[in-house]
């Protein structure tokens, strides 16, 4: 591939002398001499390399490197000057330079850094590129997935999102229901080109809930000082999310229930009549069905609501999708200009191990940590929070890393399956060392070793034993 370089300088000869230091079959190289003309010259072409000195008439090379950064154009920066120092230095890396040279530059120093600075660009090129190619295989819309549970939730928003019916969004907290309201939203060809109003129902109190969801006319209430329109009628061609809609007190729950019955509602102090004109999508992390058999959510509303519902499965059970997150989330946040870094796969494996609790919003929240707080471009499993505790078996996989070798890999593998049945045989025969060693064909002493390496007490399967810890955990 064809890489070009842009050399700014406002010296003529300095200039040619770099064009021909530079020149290669494979490189096209352009001259600017300000900063000016080369910021047009970035902006316009397709640079894969600049050298600029620092101090050029109009825009200077510093100003010219934050151009770059803050247009988030893909090119890579050298700085040049004659007036090397310190501060400058510093100054220029911070900005995101790839290296400072200092004049007299030193031919074969140059070609070393444009060399390593052209690869280091390729790879970030195609990482770059990887990335939305991942992306889009795995995206839909603002949702991401790989696995079959996210499949499904894909195939369940494109199927009603054109139908314009309510929708009953489910799903422990963190899951991500919010994204799912703004992807049905979006998907629908009637109501994704108008507004997609929010209301949390679990953070307002009743009267000021009833006023943002109704609106209000003036003088309704101490403090009224003229109309407001409320969240129905701000959704006025679009959707109305209603988000926790099961911490809606009950008598709310009777307002809400006959504006989605009559389609009709009035502003607090009004009595004229307004149409309602927007499709309404709910949310929950609640069990609605045991909350309408406590009495605390009205079965009628429930109904209304569950026209369609669309379960989110919990970051624990799509754990192959995680991955695809932590790589969405480190793209995000070099963005925002945060550090580059990967994970490791071990560090990978480990979080897939987890059981998130706190979900996808939890996972997000911990990239960012590491990515602030692990000093190498690596994430490795030892740079992990002692809260990330992997509570479950690594799911069996015949995926491996080709570069490690073979004996290592077959010694993972027989570790795990190992492992795995040595627990199933030992739940089997409640932890009895004599039938153990019978079922699996080997000698009690061979049992015992393998135990003792895979640091697995048969004491935890008799049955005094787990009848006793099943006896703690109820009380």
């Amino acid at each position: 591939m064809d890489r070009r370089i842009l050399v700014v300088d406002d010296s003529e000869p300095t200039c040619s002398q770099l064009s021909r230091l530079l020149a290669r079959p494979d490189r096209r190289i352009k001259v600017a001499h300000d900063g000016t003309a080369a910021l047009e010259w970035l902006v316009e072409g397709n640079f894969s390399l600049v050298l600029t000195d620092l101090h050029l008439p109009g825009i200077d090379g510093l100003e010219l490197i934050r151009e770059i950064r803050q247009r988030e154009l893909p090119i890579t920066a050298i700085v040049m000057t004659g007036h090397a120092s310190i501060d400058s230095a510093v100054e220029a890396m911070k900005l995101g330079a790839y290296d400072y040279l200092s004049k007299p530059i030193d031919p074969l120093r140059l070609e070393v850094l444009v060399d390593q600075a052209l690869k280091d660009r390729t790879l970030r090129d195609e990482v770059a590129a990887l990335r939305r190619g991942l992306h889009q295989r795995f995206a839909f819309h603002n949702l991401l997935g790989q696995g079959s549970a996210m499949r499904e939730v894909f195939a369940r928003i494109a199927r009603v999102a054109a139908s314009g019916c309510t929708v009953l969004i489910s799903g422990e907290t963190g899951t991500g229901k919010e994204l799912v309201a703004q992807a049905l939203h979006d998907a629908d060809p009637a109501r994704g080109r108008g507004p997609l109003v929010t209301v949390n129902c679990a953070a307002l109190p009743e009267p000021l809930l009833e006023s943002e969801l109704f609106g209000h006319e003036k003088g309704a209430f101490t403090g009224a000082d003229r109309q407001k329109p409320g969240r129905f009628e701000l959704a006025k061609g679009g959707s109305l999310f209603l988000d926790e809609v099961g911490e809606m007190p009950l008598s709310m729950q009777a307002k809400l229930l006959r504006v989605l019955q009559d389609g009709r509602f009035e502003r607090v102090g009004g009595s004229e009549p307004i149409l309602t004109d927007c499709r309404v999508l709910a949310a929950t992390h609640i069990d609605l069905e045991a909350a309408v058999a406590a009495g605390r959510f009205r079965e009628d509303l429930y109904y209304r609501l569950n026209v369609v519902r669309i379960d989110v499965p919990p970051l624990r059970d799509r754990t192959e999708d995680i991955p695809i997150l932590v790589d969405h989330f480190l793209t995000r946040l070099h963005e925002r200009r945060y550090p580059s870094k990967t994970f490791a796969k071990a560090a990978l494996d480990r979080l897939a191990r987890h059981e998130w609790p706190g979900n996808v919003r939890e996972l997000e929240h911990l990239v960012e940590q590491l990515v602030v707080t692990t000093s190498g471009p690596v994430v490795e499993p030892e740079d992990l929070p002692p809260q990330i505790v992997s509570t479950r078996e690594a799911p069996f996989s015949l995926e491996f890393d080709l570069a490690r070798h073979l004996q290592d890999i077959t010694d993972e593998l027989t570790e795990r399956i190992e492992r795995a049945y040595l627990i199933r045989v030992l739940e089997t025969h409640s932890g009895r060392i004599d039938r153990i060693s019978e079922h699996c064909g080997l000698s009690r002493r061979s049992i015992s070793e393998k135990l003792r390496r895979y640091r697995i007490d048969k004491a935890d399967f008799k049955p005094h034993v787990a009848l006793r810890r099943a006896l703690v955990l109820e009380d």
